[in-house]
């Protein structure tokens, strides 16, 4: 019985680790393929806290956050409106809509602040 392929099989010679600059450059590269392409359960099985920088804070009650949220989105449609008086007409039109969201975003969180009822 005659076999068609060689015992064993023919391999390339060449290395992918012919200098330690190929070696480095082959680590960064599984490095950077693990980061894309890690299945998303195993990043976020992770024990690391979260970011504290930007979460509002737990102690703090419903009609306290909309309080703020409502000035904040107040101070936002200002500080556009202010600025859309500043630009050309075709950038005013596209500034003062987005004043007009954010003057939505505001009036909703108004009416969520009416419907909050104090704990007493």
């Amino acid at each position: 019985m005659i076999k068609p392929t060689p015992n064993p099989p023919e391999t390339d010679p060449t290395s992918p680790y012919e200098s330690p600059d190929s070696k480095r450059f082959h680590e960064a590269a599984e490095r950077a393929l693990d980061h894309y392409l890690k299945p998303a359960s195993q990043i976020m099985a992770s024990t690391q806290q979260p970011e504290r920088m930007y979460l509002a804070n737990p102690k703090y009650n419903s009609e306290s956050l909309l309080a703020n949220a409502s000035e904040t989105l107040g101070s936002a449609s200002e500080m556009l409106l202010n600025f859309a008086a500043m630009l050309d007409t075709p950038h005013r039109k596209t500034a003062l809509g987005i004043a007009q969201v954010v003057m939505l975003g505001e009036i909703a969180v108004n009416q969520a602040l009416d419907n909050v009822e104090i704990a007493s």
